[in-house]
Formats: structure tokens, C-alpha cells, sequence
């Protein structure tokens, strides 16, 4: 028997049954719940659109692409798993992730129980049934499954967003989205390289071009607040280091706001000298990663003048490595582009650096904006700049685009798009009022990217199984977020974030960064530890905010 036929004939069996749970998502979350779902004796299925485990790191290939977070807590806390892998590098690149996603999936054997090449296009809820109705496309054609309940793990970066560049289609060379990259690769060896866009995947993959294209033209509209990566080759005897941790890192998890093993400093930077607030600096400088953003003074994200002595200092680090005060200026101006932090700053190991090399340029497209793509270049300012590859880094329908891509549509028929396009509503980043039976991980109003991938996955997809088994347990089939808690569910959001200094920033936190979407908080502003506890005390009353029958 052929793959094919294999596959055609799983999903015929599959069309024929009603599963109990269906995910849509091979990353952290959706292996996570597949994994413990099994362990409690659901007939569970996952489908992927992917041809392999691993969520982004399946899709973002392209050179550079790397976790901005540690590996220590960039893993699933299963002792069984960390304890048989070990890791190359503190931040690892894209090719170990999925390693270690292929490392998982052997140990827990889980692709026996999903479709991978299988997007789900469309999704509604038979009320009579009380089930879904999952319609998909893949490489044997268009198939229908049948699941009770339906857990979507698509994840805040699956749907790339490219911008409406007059010409692009034009364009003769190779063009490709950071999020699209060709599996295959691409070389970018002696060629004239363009990259639009400064976000993570612009600064990473600019980063590779620079070391090996003829030339580097890096478009940038907003200056991108990078931190020093502090990158570190590990070996053995460095991991077995790292594992006497394992145990306390992990169970710093749920006390931290960003679900990784460093706190807030509690002190304030306004109340402390500058001789203390400069010590601090330099040592979470010093540490690389993460900590100058998440362990730093309490009052960085809420206090605009603690704020500005972050960006000063930062602004002093990256001038000392650019020879030209103009590039400098450009790189980190005087005035703060936004405050710090407030977007999702990246990791960078020779970002600034790099410009120093006279075959890298940098184009202000702020001031010069790009008015046209040619079939031989970007044109910025009426000056046409040669491209032989053009990079588009320029980021995703974030967070809720996952979900908006499916035709999901509810009990009475309705669209979950149309429910969101004035604002979104879930009620504990969860569920929603209207559509039954299905629950989100990593998703809108939940803490998601404010938190670590892998943490979020545990902690938010523990609560969903026992969730579910309290379901059976009880013998109920249907749950629903009820109108009122999901008001009050995005009211709390947004009460969160009016204190901080997040709405100050055109984000993709807050939407900005897509014409049409409505500007605010897509995620859940009070830290893991605030979330989780509004989630334990509402199982501890029944699962209260939910309608169960």
C-alpha cells in the first residue's frame, strides 16, 4: 500500500467516526494536549498543516531564524524528555528545534495519531449533533472528520502578512516571506540582497545576508529596540549543568509574569540612583537574552521616565558599536520610536555591528517610503535599489489570524471573524459565546505571547484537559462561555493594559501592524500567575463564566 492510499484511507475512517477531540496545531500546544489527552483515554486526533511536528519552527526555515528564549525553559518540562536530550546552543536555531520536536514525537509516539499536509478550511457546529463538522484540504484531496470538542492550536504567528507593495508580483528574482521560506532553502552567496521589514525575522535573517550576499539593503520603517543575544555553544558537560536547574527553573515558571524563570526586580528605577540603576543594567546587559526586558525594574512598562532611563542606556550600548553617527541615529534615535519594551524587542549577535561593513545599507523608508517593486529592485524615495533576492520580514496577522483564517462558524451559523472585527471577545482566552465546544491554546486574551511558548502550553493545556474530564465525569457534552463573562473577560483585558505603557506602541501586540484591524490588547496583560489564578478559582465554582450541559 502506498503513503497515499495509507493516508486516504485514515481519513475515510476518520470521516466515518466522531472523535471526541480534534486539535488543529502540531507546535507546543497541540502536542502538549494530544500527549495528555491520550494519557485520560480521549479518541483524539490532530491535523496539521504542515508536513512535520513543530508549529513556527516547521514554517520559519529561513537563515538565522532562532528562539529569543533560553534553552533550559524553551522545552517541555517532561523528565522523561529532558532528561535523554541535550542541547547545542543557549538559543537554539531553527534546525535543532526541530530536531528536538522530532526527538519528542519518537518518545511519545505521536504521529501515529495525526495528519500532517492537512489545512483545515472551514469548521461549524452541528447543534443538533452537538459536535463539529471539520472540513480540510490535503495531499489526497478535501476531507470531513467529526469531533465532539474542537481545540485550535494555531498559534500568534501562523498567518504571514505581506503589505500591498505596488509590483511585487513583478519582481524577477527570488521573493519570498520569512514565514513562507522555501523548505528547501535558499543561498544568498554572492547575491544583492533586500530585506523589508525590522522585526525578529528581519534582524535574523539580515543578519545571515550580511555575512554572505554581495550586497545587503536593509528597509527599515521603525527602529527595532534589539537586545544582545549572548549566544553560547553548549556540550556535554555544560548540559548536565544545565539539568541539576531543570527542576527549579521549571517551578519558577508559574511565579514569573512571562512564564520563564527570572522575576521583576521589585525595586523601582525612578527610587534607585543612578549608580544602582546603572549596576543593574549592566549586569542584566551582561546576561544576554531576555533579562534587560523581563528582570528588570517593576516599573519599566507602566512609568514613562523609568522607561527613558532603559532606552538611554540602550541607546548608549548600540551607538558605541556604529561608526556613522547618521546610521547610528537611524538605529536608535534621540527620541524613543516607542517605549521600551513595548514592543517585543529581538535578540540580536551582530545586527548593529554589521553595519559598519560598506557593502551594508540601510534605508529609511519612514522618511523614504517604498512606493514601488520592480522587476529589478525596491524603489524607496524616487532611488531605485538593486535587489537580486527580496526578503519580506514584514510579520503576521498576529494572534487572532490563526483563528480568522478558518471559516469557524457557530451554533446559530455565525463567523468567528465577524464576532471579532470590532474588537475581540473570549472569555479567559479560551472560549467564546456562541461556539460550543470549542477551546483555544495560545490564543487571543490569554497570555500567549507574553509568555513562554512551551509554559503556555502546560500550564494553560493542563487546565483545558481537566476541563474536559471534568466533562465526562459529570456526563456533560456541551460548554460555552456565556455572553456576560466574556464581556467582562475583555473588559478585564483592557482595564490591565490602561495603566502600562503598551497602547503608546503601534504593535502587533495591539494590532497595529494590519490595515483594519481593530487597535488593542490581543493578549492577557496581568502575567501567568494573575491568569492562572482566575482560571483555578473558576473551576473551583464549577467552571463558573461557562454554560455546561
Amino acid at each position: 500500500m502506498t503513503t497515499a492510499q495509507a493516508k486516504h484511507e485514515s481519513a475515510s475512517a476518520m470521516a466515518t467516526e466522531t472523535l471526541d477531540v480534534l486539535i488543529i496545531g502540531a507546535g507546543f500546544s497541540g502536542l502538549y494536549l494530544l500527549d495528555r489527552l491520550r494519557e485520560h483515554g480521549f479518541n483524539v486526533h490532530l491535523v496539521e498543516a504542515g508536513s512535520g511536528v513543530g508549529g513556527i519552527w516547521h514554517w520559519n526555515c529561513y537563515p538565522g531564524a532562532r528562539v529569543d528564549t533560553t534553552c533550559n525553559i524553551y522545552q517541555f518540562s517532561r523528565e522523561s524528555l529532558w532528561r535523554k536530550w541535550d542541547w547545542n546552543e543557549r538559543f537554539p536555531g531553527y534546525a535543532e528545534m526541530r530536531a528536538y520536536f522530532e526527538f519528542v514525537d519518537q518518545q511519545l509516539d505521536l504521529s501515529r495519531d495525526i495528519s500532517f499536509d492537512t489545512r483545515v478550511r472551514r469548521t461549524h457546529f452541528d447543534e443538533q449533533a452537538r459536535n463539529w463538522i471539520v472540513e480540510s484540504d490535503s495531499d489526497t484531496g478535501p476531507s470531513q472528520m467529526r469531533a465532539n470538542y474542537l481545540l485550535v492550536c494555531t498559534g500568534f504567528g501562523s498567518v504571514p502578512y505581506t503589505p500591498a507593495f505596488d509590483g511585487l508580483d513583478s519582481f524577477s528574482g527570488p521573493c519570498h516571506h520569512t514565514g513562507l521560506w522555501p523548505q528547501q532553502g535558499l543561498d544568498f552567496s554572492g547575491q544583492r540582497v533586500g530585506v523589508i521589514g525590522t522585526g525578529a525575522s528581519g534582524v535574523q535573517v539580515a543578519q545571515e545576508a550580511a555575512r554572505a550576499a554581495r550586497e545587503l539593503t536593509v528597509f527599515q520603517r521603525t527602529p527595532n529596540l534589539c537586545l544582545p543575544m549572548q549566544q553560547q555553544q553548549l556540550d556535554a558537560t555544560d548540559n548536565e549543568r544545565l539539568r541539576t536547574n531543570y527542576p527549579a527553573d521549571f517551578a519558577t515558571r508559574s511565579q514569573s509574569f512571562g512564564g520563564t524563570d527570572y522575576l521583576f526586580d521589585p525595586r523601582s528605577a525612578l527610587q534607585a540612583s543612578p549608580a544602582e540603576r546603572t549596576e543593574l543594567f549592566e549586569k542584566l546587559w551582561a546576561k544576554g537574552g531576555f533579562w534587560f526586558w523581563l528582570a528588570n525594574f517593576q516599573d519599566l512598562l507602566s512609568d514613562a521616565a523609568a522607561n527613558r532611563t532603559a532606552y538611554d542606556f540602550w541607546r548608549g550600548k548600540v551607538h558605541e558599536r556604529i561608526d556613522e553617527p547618521a546610521t547610528a541615529e537611524l538605529l536608535a534615535p534621540a527620541v524613543p520610536p516607542h517605549p521600551f519594551g513595548t514592543k517585543r524587542p529581538s535578540l540580536e549577535q551582530w545586527y548593529y555591528d554589521m553595519f559598519n561593513e560598506p557593502h551594508v545599507h540601510l534605508v529609511d523608508i519612514k522618511q523614504t517610503p517604498i512606493s514601488q517593486i520592480t522587476p529589478a529592485g525596491v524603489v524607496a524615495g524616487g532611488r531605485e535599489y538593486p535587489v537580486d533576492v527580496l526578503v519580506l520580514a514584514t510579520g503576521f496577522d498576529a494572534v487572532t489570524g490563526g483563528l480568522t483564517e478558518i471559516d469557524i462558524r457557530g451554533s446559530d451559523g455565525s463567523n468567528l471573524a465577524q464576532k471579532w472585527a470590532d474588537g475581540v471577545r473570549t472569555y479567559q482566552g479560551l472560549a467564546n459565546s456562541g461556539f460550543p465546544n470549542l477551546l483555544v491554546s495560545y490564543g487571543p486574551q490569554a497570555p500567549t505571547a507574553f509568555c513562554n511558548g512551551p509554559t503556555s502550553a502546560e500550564f494553560q493545556g493542563e487546565y483545558i484537559v481537566e476541563m474536559l474530564c471534568y466533562l465526562r465525569e459529570h456526563n456533560l457534552s456541551r460548554i460555552e462561555a456565556t455572553p456576560q463573562a466574556e464581556q467582562a473577560w475583555r473588559e478585564e483585558c483592557l482595564e490591565l493594559v490602561r495603566p502600562t505603557l503598551f497602547p503608546q506602541a503601534d504593535s502587533w501586540y495591539m494590532g497595529a501592524n494590519i490595515p483594519g484591524k481593530k487597535r488593542e490588547i490581543l493578549m492577557y496583560p496581568g502575567g501567568l500567575p494573575m491568569y492562572m489564578e482566575a482560571l483555578e478559582k473558576s473551576a473551583a465554582e464549577g467552571y463558573a463564566g461557562f454554560e455546561l450541559s
